[in-house]
């Protein structure tokens, strides 16, 4: 089977689909939370007991993907144990994955895979994930993909294993991406037909329409182009837009823990009185300690300079060496925030 062919299953055969899923694989899929009256809904990744749960969310989850590979908190190794990389959690598949988190997860992989040394954590994850991808048929109002030269549904080179198209109230159009995601289809073959032109030409049409929509919601806030934001970056180093940010900044360091793109961590001790581990756990460049050295030493005492460090990250280090920011334009960053300290401002500020 190609892997660019196009399938198509009913949505009244999807939570058959899944229940089989479930007997293999741990499955996870976002799900609709409470909001209040008059608020966007919100949509968290769950791990499904019930295939009747399963849900094809409008726009990306509150979780970054990242939470699946390099999990907040991690134990990767016991003193004095015998070395052996030890895989707590069984093969995983993830719905509702977003293009924005696909086009996050290639910085993830530049990071952990292909440095001078792999990460063998995040190599077993890898193996064991399969990415269910999903196009977008609505936006919140902190998407700006567009801006990020990035799309609300994923191109065929975007990573997924496979993805979802909805084609109306009919069910799904299946694409597969690699060999892993060949095989759901393969294992469920009874569940799926292939995809006539006419859902094929509903797919585009349907991109279409969210990108048009897209477009109209960010016209009105002019940001600069995504080509323009190393120059823009590195050319705001002696800025005092960076000092103006940070007034309402508290240092929580939200804005990278949501985002699918950072991943520093620090490696600490934790001791039981079973056990003594070294734990792995995320980090934050906002942080006044972050680059503190033996010594005392403080590169980045103030916040205006670990705030300008983060943009020269996102818009200069990884423009410099993969030729794409590291920034997926998904706005988690600026929901989360207690500040409301909004990114695309910055960068309008600026131009």
């Amino acid at each position: 089977m190609s892997s660019t062919e196009a399938f198509f299953i009913e949505k009244s055969r999807v939570a058959q689909w899944i229940g089989a899923l479930m007997d293999d694989y741990r499955v996870f899929s976002p799900v609709e939370r409470e909001t209040g009256e008059g608020e966007e809904s919100v949509y968290s990744y769950k791990k499904l007991t019930d295939p009747a749960d399963f849900s094809h969310a409008p726009y990306r989850p509150v979780e970054p993907l990242k939470s699946f590979f390099t999990p907040y908190l991690e134990k990767v190794a016991d003193y004095f144990g015998n070395g052996d990389i030890a895989v707590e959690d069984g093969p995983s598949v993830v719905f509702g994955i977003k293009a924005c988190d696909l086009a996050a997860h290639k910085v993830q992989d530049y990071v952990y895979l292909q440095g001078v040394e792999e990460d063998p954590f995040y190599r077993i994850k890898s193996d064991n994930i399969i990415k269910v991808s999903g196009d977008c048929t609505g936006f919140k109002e902190v998407c700006y993909c567009l801006a990020m030269d990035g799309k609300p549904y994923p191109g065929a080179e975007a990573g997924f294993d496979l993805n979802l198209s909805p084609a109306g109230e009919r069910g799904f159009v299946v694409e597969a991406g690699s060999s892993k995601g060949e095989a759901l289809i393969n294992a469920n073959s009874e569940l799926f037909a292939k995809a006539d032109k006419d859902m094929l030409s509903e797919r585009e049409e349907n991109r279409r329409g969210v990108v048009e929509s897209l477009e109209k919601h960010l016209e009105p806030q002019k940001l600069p182009s995504c080509e323009s934001l190393q120059s823009l970056v590195k050319g705001g180093m002696d800025s005092d837009i960076w000092d103006k940010f940070v007034i309402t900044c508290v240092e929580c360091g939200g804005c990278n823990f949501i985002c699918d793109t950072c991943h520093c961590f620090l490696l600490s001790d934790k001791k039981s009185d079973a056990s003594n581990r070294k734990m792995r756990l995320w980090d934050s460049c906002q942080y006044k300690n972050f680059a503190t050295v033996a010594g005392g030493a403080n590169p980045m005492k103030s916040r205006g300079e670990r705030l300008r460090n983060r943009f020269l990250k996102k818009f200069d280090f990884f423009v410099e060496n993969m030729r794409t920011p590291a920034c997926c334009g998904c706005g988690r960053c600026i929901e989360v925030c207690p500040g409301e300290i909004d990114i695309r401002e910055v960068l309008k500020d600026l131009k």
